[in-house]
């Protein structure tokens, strides 16, 4: 058991803060639905029938597009353009989808080796673009769910309204749909950014994330090795 934790801790950690912050956000979420329904003399809601609802899927998906979407594009982007003196980044002249001898496939594989990528045709395709076609998906099915719950949200403030519920259509062509998305969006293309461009000059030793400590700012950390 201590051997697998130590192997795995990174993902154990994150995996451990996520359903922590998840918690929290239920929790304040709750609390701060339910001080907007006493506003308007309502009944509260319950902890089940808060974290059931749409108002808090909405949010939840709201956030996960975004971050998928985010990767996505980072690990598309990175195939085909570089930043030199980035560890984000392969080195300049290693743009592209490189040889069956640098990827290890085919032929080239080791016995170790994942069986899919000795494989060829749709097997070889599948399992070389596995990471982006995975990202991709939980892209689009939570942006299907943000936009599914934030339509039954959007009919349900317009019934407290006198106003008749809004089709998916109607919902995903609204201003209100594409302000809270792209909000998120420029958030996490600036925060991609940032990452690439501040670990060309700036260091923390001990992490995969950064360069040697001495390495020249216009050394990418693949070429110091």
């Amino acid at each position: 058991m201590r051997k697998l934790i130590r192997d795995n801790g990174l993902s154990l950690a994150f995996l451990t803060i996520f359903v922590l912050a998840l918690i929290g956000q239920s929790i304040a979420g709750l609390a701060y639905t339910n001080e907007q329904l006493q506003q308007h003399q309502q009944p509260s809601l319950e902890y089940v029938d808060y974290i059931t609802s749409s108002d808090f899927l909405v949010d939840v998906a709201e956030n996960w597009q975004s971050e998928f979407l985010q990767f996505f594009l980072f690990i598309l982007a990175t195939v085909w353009l570089v930043q030199r003196g980035s560890p984000e980044s392969k080195k300049p002249g290693d743009e592209g989808l490189g040889t069956d001898k640098e990827q290890l496939v085919g032929e080239h594989a080791k016995p170790e080796s994942p069986v899919w990528a000795r494989a060829r045709g749709i097997r070889l395709w599948i399992y070389s673009n596995s990471l982006l076609i995975l990202m991709g998906s939980i892209f689009l099915l939570s942006w299907f769910a943000q936009s599914l719950a934030g339509r039954v949200v959007a009919s349900e403030e317009n019934a407290q309204h006198g106003m008749p519920p809004v089709s998916w259509v109607e919902y995903v062509s609204s201003p209100e749909f594409w302000n809270r998305t792209l909000q998120n969006w420029q958030s996490e293309f600036l925060a991609v950014g940032a990452m690439v461009v501040f670990s060309i000059y700036l260091r923390q030793r001990g992490s995969s994330e950064s360069k040697p400590v001495g390495t020249p700012h216009a050394t990418s950390s693949t070429e110091s090795e």
